[in-house]
């Protein structure tokens, strides 16, 4: 059942102890409301040097490991994934008033993950993640096409297209939590998440 604003009310909503039982309920509830990609994130990584840059992704896994999502690791993304194993999401569901942001370390999702999800993309995406030099410089969409058309007809006889090894999930593993919920006369609410060191988390308000 979807809450209304008053169970929202700071003085009637008590945070869970763990941040992905919320995140959870939200999620679900912007799956119900939103119109497009309800698992829309920004993902923004930086440079060794501390340059930082940001694009929107798609969550592709969840569980208290951290969220996957999956990507070419030649690409600008993947490099500084790679170089700098630090990074932040940010969710924000414009029918929901929700926001939820998070930082984490960066970990590479195993093989046997990666093949797992591949496997249940559709063929012409996973023709196109042969294709796609992401990231490099191409000189018109045709070009883009004809390496799309030669990996159709590389794979026409295969029932089982490999995953290129170029093509790699990534974890974010959070070190910190923080919802936003929309408030009166801009008087929002934030509320902080962080380890407490035992394996469990501490919680806080934050002004708006």
């Amino acid at each position: 059942m979807t809450k209304s604003r008053d169970d929202e009310k700071p003085e009637n909503f008590t945070p869970p102890e763990n941040p992905y039982d919320l995140f959870i309920d939200w999620q679900a509830l912007a799956q119900t409301s939103e119109p497009n990609d309800p698992n829309a994130m920004c993902l923004a990584t930086a440079t060794p040097d501390g340059k930082p840059s940001a694009r929107m992704v798609l969550l592709k896994g969840l569980d208290e490991r951290g969220f996957v999502f999956y990507t070419n690791d030649t690409s600008n993304k993947g490099q500084q994934l790679k170089s700098n194993a630090q990074a932040a999401l940010c969710f924000h569901w414009k029918t929901l008033l929700k926001q939820v942001r998070i930082e984490g370390i960066v970990e590479q999702v195993s093989d046997a993950e990666a093949d797992a999800y591949y496997n249940t993309r559709h063929r012409g995406s996973r023709v196109g993640a042969w294709a796609s030099k992401q990231s490099q410089e191409l000189e018109s969409y045709d070009e883009l096409k004809k390496f799309v058309e030669g990996y159709e007809e590389e794979f026409k006889d295969k029932e089982t297209i490999p995953r290129p090894p170029h093509w790699n999930g990534f974890r974010i593993k959070p070190t910190y939590f923080e919802f936003w919920v929309d408030g009166e006369y801009r008087l929002h609410q934030r509320y902080l998440y962080e380890p407490d060191g035992n394996g469990g988390w501490t919680t806080k308000m934050l002004y708006p």
